[in-house]
């Protein structure tokens, strides 16, 4: 299986602490946001499940910004051979 070694860069992990805290943001902001941040450091990377809800956010015309700015790193960490 091949094994995608990208990381989550300093300025998605700020974004993505910062809507881990914010009480306002959607549940699907969070989601992202906490698989970005577990991908900051190691080996760990994109699940399927996760790479589906990132290409529905991205696909859509109801998410703010910043959530499709998590959505599209989520993805971007995403396993290759899928």
């Amino acid at each position: 299986m091949s094994k995608n070694t990208k990381q989550t860069s300093s300025r998605i992990a700020t974004l993505a602490a910062e809507t881990l805290q914010n009480e306002r943001a959607s549940q699907t902001a969070k989601s992202l946001a906490a698989s970005a941040l577990a991908q900051r450091n190691g080996s760990k990377q994109t699940g399927a499940e996760m790479e589906d809800l990132a290409a529905k956010v991205l696909a859509s015309k109801h998410y703010a910004d910043e959530t499709k700015e998590l959505a599209a790193s989520v993805l971007s960490q995403s396993n290759k051979a899928r």
